[in-house]
């Protein structure tokens, strides 16, 4: 990585743990790009060349993107299914403590910010709505479903539910200010009870063929 880019990636950095900060200090909606400009030390016109729309600030695209899940599911290995790639690739990041599934410091904080500012919370269920139709959409051309049948939609249906309920769980736990270890233990233990739950079609589905 040249200087140039190590730069860019600095200010993006910058912009974005300022923008935070203050969102988290006074409310996403009380706070202005003018004034995350100024707190940043760049111009205004070189946090939109960063970040499309204010929101990005707090959910930027390359992290909150609603092809994670399709992602995952694309990347399997062969003799994996669609939600057996899901199921491990969260267990992975809560024994991580991961950014990615919110075990991150500070995020207690955080959370009640983005709930209680409604173009964000609108954004995030529109972010798991995606994912679902994203992971649906993949789901049909890997197996080739006849159109119109339901299975690819629900199968991806019940991994988005996974997927929320685990991110809620999460959540729940961290604005209750319980410790991170803890928060990854109880976390463990939901998924445990939930892939239990599952039917067996759901876990085998579109198993991966060797190829």
């Amino acid at each position: 990585m040249g200087l140039r880019e190590r730069k860019k990636q600095e200010t993006v950095r910058r912009i974005a743990e300022t923008a935070l900060r203050m969102f988290v200090d006074r409310g996403f909606e009380a706070v202005t790009i003018a004034e995350v400009a100024e707190a940043a030390d760049v111009a205004v016109n070189t946090v939109y060349n960063h970040f499309r729309v204010k929101e990005d600030l707090v959910l930027p695209p390359s992290e909150a993107s609603a092809g994670r899940l399709a992602g995952i599911v694309q990347a399997r290995e062969p003799g994996v299914s669609a939600a057996r790639a899901v199921l491990d690739r969260l267990r992975g990041e809560i024994e991580q403590r991961s950014r990615t599934i919110g075990l991150s410091p500070g995020f207690g904080r955080v959370l009640p910010m983005m709930l209680a500012a409604p173009t964000l919370a609108a954004r995030l269920r529109e972010l798991g709505e995606q994912m679902v139709a994203e992971l649906a959409d993949l789901l049909v051309a890997e197996t080739g479903a006849a159109q119109g049948d339901p299975v690819p939609r629900l199968v991806a249906a019940q991994i988005g539910w996974v997927h929320s309920l685990l991110y809620g769980e999460i959540g729940k736990r961290t604005v209750a200010g319980e410790w991170p270890d803890d928060i990854a233990e109880a976390a463990l233990t939901l998924l445990d009870a939930v892939e239990g739950l599952l039917s067996e079609q759901v876990l085998t589905y579109a198993t991966r063929k060797d190829t």
